[in-house]
Formats: C-alpha cells, sequence, structure tokens
C-alpha cells in the first residue's frame, strides 16, 4: 500500500480515485475472462469477488448501502456489508460489479464494472428494489423535465430548452414489456429511440455528452443500485436525474421503513440519491460506446476506465496495461 495513502486517508485526496479504479478495473478483468461463456452467475461471482478483495484492501471504513442482495445471499456485496481496513474516512459505497451479467455471457457491448463512494450518510439507502428514472445532462435549466409528467410533456420541454423540434430529442429506453406504452408515446411524437437490453448505468450516463452519444434523455424503471450509481456520475458533471422506488408489495414496504424510508412514494433528485463529494469509476468488460472492454494479451492485460469526481468536476479516463499477469487474480 502507497505510503502516501495511508498517511492521508481521506475521500478528498486525488490518489484515491486511482484506487476505486484499481478496484473496478480488477472486477472487470475477472468478469472479462468468463466472457462468452453463457454463465452470467459465474461471471457476477468473479466479479464480486474481485472487488470485494480490493475494497478491503483500502484504508477506509466502508459500508455498501447499494449492492446486489443481503446478507445471506452471499457471494453478492450485500446492503450493509463492511469492507476496508477500517480506521480510514467512513465512506458510504454503491456497487454493481458487473451491470450486463448477460451482456458479458453473450460477449455483447456494454457490459461494465461500476462503483460510486461517497462520505457516510451521502448516497441513498435503499433496498435492492426498482426505481422508476428520468436524467438528461447538464446545460438545461433546473426542472426542465419531472419524473410525474408525461413523456410527451418532457420531450416537449426538453426540446424547447435545447432550441430543437420534438421530433429531434433522442432517447433511451431499456427494451422491456414494462415500458411498451412509454416507447408507443415516443413513437407518437416521432422521436428517435435507442433500445437497450441491459445496463441502465451507461445509459444514463449517455445523457452526460449527448454530441458524443446521440442521446438526450433517458427514462424508464430500472435497478435501484443501477439508480445511485448513475446519479453520482451527472452529479459530476451537472446533469439531472429524478427518481423514485419501486415498493410493489407489502413486504417491501415494511422493508422499506426498516430501512429508514418514511415515504416509499418520496420523488429522490439527483442531490438526494448522491450528494457530498462523489467518485464514480466505471471500467468496461466487453466493449461499448461508453468504454473499450478488457483485452488479453500475451504479456499484457489492457483495461479502460472512467471516473467522475464531483469535487472538481472532472471526468478522467485511464487507459491501463497490467503486467505480471499470473498475480494478477491474488496480488
Amino acid at each position: 500500500m502507497p505510503d502516501l495513502l495511508i498517511k492521508s486517508p481521506d475521500i478528498s485526496d486525488r490518489i484515491f480515485s486511482l484506487e476505486f479504479a484499481r478496484v473496478t478495473e480488477r472486477a472487470a478483468v475477472a468478469a472479462a475472462r468468463l466472457r462468452g461463456r453463457g454463465d452470467e452467475k459465474a461471471a457476477d461471482k468473479a466479479a464480486v469477488d474481485a472487488m470485494r478483495r480490493e475494497l478491503n484492501r483500502l484504508p477506509i471504513d466502508g459500508t455498501i448501502v447499494i449492492g446486489e442482495g443481503e446478507r445471506d445471499e452471499a457471494p453478492m456485496l450485500y446492503i450493509g456489508e463492511e469492507v476496508g481496513l477500517r480506521g480510514g474516512p467512513k465512506i458510504d459505497i454503491a456497487v454493481d460489479p458487473l451491470e450486463g451479467t448477460t451482456l458479458c455471457a453473450k460477449d455483447m457491448p456494454g457490459s461494465i464494472a461500476v462503483l460510486s463512494m461517497a462520505p457516510a450518510g451521502t448516497l441513498l439507502n435503499a433496498a435492492d428494489v426498482y426505481m422508476q428514472k428520468i436524467a438528461i445532462g447538464p446545460g438545461y435549466p433546473e426542472g426542465v423535465v419531472d419524473l410525474d409528467a408525461s413523456p410527451t410533456d418532457n420531450i416537449h420541454a426538453l426540446a424547447k430548452a435545447k432550441g430543437v423540434k420534438p421530433h429531434e430529442i433522442s432517447v433511451m429506453i431499456m427494451d422491456r414489456d414494462r415500458h411498451k406504452d412509454i416507447i408507443a408515446e415516443c413513437r407518437k411524437i416521432g422521436v428517435a429511440i435507442r433500445l437497450i437490453t441491459d445496463g441502465d448505468v451507461v445509459g444514463v450516463i449517455h445523457t452526460t455528452e449527448p454530441e458524443e452519444t446521440g442521446i438526450d434523455l433517458y427514462m424508464g424503471i430500472g435497478g435501484a443500485p443501477e439508480g445511485v450509481l448513475a446519479a453520482g456520475a451527472l452529479r459530476c458533471v451537472g446533469g439531472q436525474m429524478q427518481g423514485r422506488l419501486i415498493f410493489d408489495t407489502p413486504a417491501k414496504i415494511e422493508r422499506a421503513h426498516k430501512m429508514g424510508i418514511a415515504d416509499p412514494n418520496k420523488k429522490y433528485t439527483l442531490n438526494e440519491m448522491a450528494a457530498g463529494d462523489t467518485i464514480v469509476s466505471a471500467t468496461g468488460v466487453t466493449d461499448g460506446a461508453l468504454l473499450k472492454g478488457v483485452k488479453f494479451g500475451k504479456e499484457i492485460i489492457r483495461t479502460e476506465t472512467i471516473i467522475f469526481r464531483s469535487a472538481t468536476g472532472t471526468v478522467r479516463k485511464i487507459q491501463a496495461e497490467h503486467r505480471k499477469l499470473d498475480k494478477f487474480d491474488s496480488e
């Protein structure tokens, strides 16, 4: 462990960004070894094990507030799990060790390993449920879109703010039966829709660079962990996002109350999902529009990682070459 990191264990230190990148790099490489093998669970477990191992090497007092499971569902990184060497800064952590497990298993574009970290108490602590979401990138007046408005109203409002016709807006939506009414309404307006099969963290992040990605608006229902992770990235670049957790059974509502969620119908703003100094790190597993996937060479493993940091408003891409391949999975 570098002496500098031990002497100054504070999330505000820039060197922490590199350490967080190391965590997602290791998870991505572990999952990438199982690309195209058709075994989603094995790939996910490999990513989880690698991410847990690297988190437990950091000088932090970390708690998983958004994860993939509960305590009795190990080996998942479960909500409430404590990670790190302890004694360092208290940190909230949201993780998705392998977003797009199906994409990885089928070696399709867009699978990533991703995590978000922020000071304790500043990331939304919620159960692993679905979340209704709407998101746009930076450069618009606050409140241009609203989770409770219709797709038509949101598209018209965004088009007006952007200075274009409604049919010139591009929308990204997950290709699910639950979205058929939203898709139909968007088709009626004539907007371009890009449907994705998985990976709504990447979907939301696409709105941060509409000139590059061609995506102005993201909406629909996806996972709550992915929502919090995406909110962290958007906050770093000045985008807008709203979300509502979906507790559709009495058991889930009871669970929400136990977690301190007084209003299960609350509409969360971006800053309520991710506050404080937020850092988001994502590493490509398979090639995608956002990141290149892991490349295995004879003597080198290549990875590409993107890091968002809200304190400085910076977005960095790191292309890394990893040697000592025989030690990579255990060092």
